[in-house]
């Protein structure tokens, strides 16, 4: 989800705060999704991102999902972990370096699939954004790679230490890819679930997809919560769709429905370009679908003119503003790097309620 909503200047040349309000006319309380824990303030994907994103007030913690050689489920944010691990520091994984096409991209680094578990835990992870976040440099070989399995348990230590219900929310990363290479996700995953006890219709958990097959095999195995994520561009890697602005129209929507409990669209197709709210959340509401857009981050670097604040493109501006916003658009949900500013934005929401 590394594409950000780029709102042309337009956008609420009025702000939120001088138009009128539509938190005053949208009551219901979304929930709030760590993007891959509080990535904003720790390496991604790590015990320290997830711990620090619990104790933020997040109600999920986000896990993309990638393979071990050895088949075990791990967090990262891609299979190629050039980006965010050490590896490059190990000589004894030099040769390991590759070129692969995946999703019809080829891909230089390298990838979970050629090393077992044991080989991935001895590396550390690292900073993804460091030109962004210089200061999460600072715990640049401090946590490990981590299992399924141990997302889960950072989830339940969570709630046995804040008294709330901690969730997660895993994505399949390239399922038909892996696959092809005997690496099939949705298996794994289910067999994670249900070891944790939850495997069932109530369960802490939404599995996302931006493949569509790959959500309905797992519609006929588990009763977990599914989102078909959406992007303003391309279409699904598995074929079967002609396009991700095919699957946003009313009638893709409600065939989404058949098989999804909700869709996860990139910001842009909540409010256009052009600065105007599209009727997504409406039609997919009216299919019987919750709304989770995806991802909001502090940095000017990510924020459309509107809400930037001055300085470089790594200074923090009016995020909470537009979190606001989208609320008031009626989202169910919402992803971010920052749980601690989509907190206290849900929570202003709530105080601005009329009594």
């Amino acid at each position: 989800m590394a594409r950000l909503f780029l709102l042309a200047a337009s956008l609420l040349v009025q702000s939120p705060e001088a138009a009128q309000d539509p938190v005053m006319t949208q009551p219901p309380k979304p929930i709030v999704i760590a993007h891959r824990g509080a990535s904003g303030g720790r390496p991604e994907h790590t015990r320290l991102a997830y711990d620090r994103a619990i104790d933020q007030g997040a109600d999920f913690i986000e896990p993309d999902l990638v393979p071990t050689r050895d088949g075990v489920l791990v967090a990262r944010h891609e299979n190629n972990i050039a980006d965010t691990t050490d590896v490059a520091a190990h000589p004894e994984f030099a040769a390991r370096k590759t070129t692969k096409t995946i999703d019809a991209q080829q891909v230089t680094g390298w990838f979970t699939e050629d090393f077992t578990l044991a080989e991935l835990k001895t590396l550390r992870a690292k900073e993804r954004l460091p030109q962004l976040r210089p200061g999460n440099q600072r715990f640049d070989g401090q946590a490990e790679i981590l299992t399924l399995a141990e997302v889960i348990a950072i989830a339940k230590a969570g709630s046995a230490r804040t008294g709330r219900t901690i969730g997660i929310y895993p994505e399949t990363k390239h399922p038909t890819y892996f696959a092809s290479i005997g690496l099939p996700l949705e298996g794994r995953l289910i067999d994670g679930l249900r070891q944790a006890g939850w495997d069932r219709a109530d369960a802490p958990v939404f599995i996302q997809s931006f493949e569509v097959n790959n959500l309905k095999r797992l519609k006929n195995r588990t009763p977990v919560r599914l989102i078909q994520l959406l992007a303003p561009a391309g279409a699904p890697a598995d074929g079967a769709a002609p396009s991700y602005a095919s699957m946003e129209t009313a009638e893709g929507l409600k065939a989404i429905a058949a098989y999804a409990a909700g869709v996860g669209p990139e910001l842009t197709m909540v409010v256009s370009a052009a600065g105007n709210p599209s009727t997504l959340v409406a039609d997919a509401h009216a299919a019987g679908l919750k709304v989770h857009p995806w991802t909001f981050r502090a940095e000017n670097y990510f924020l459309p003119p509107a809400y930037r604040a001055e300085g470089t493109p790594a200074t923090h501006g009016r995020v909470e503003a537009a979190i606001r916003y989208f609320i008031g658009l009626g989202v169910d949900g919402f992803f971010t790097d920052y749980p601690a500013l989509g907190v206290s934005a849900r929570s202003s929401v709530t105080a601005a309620r009329p009594s």
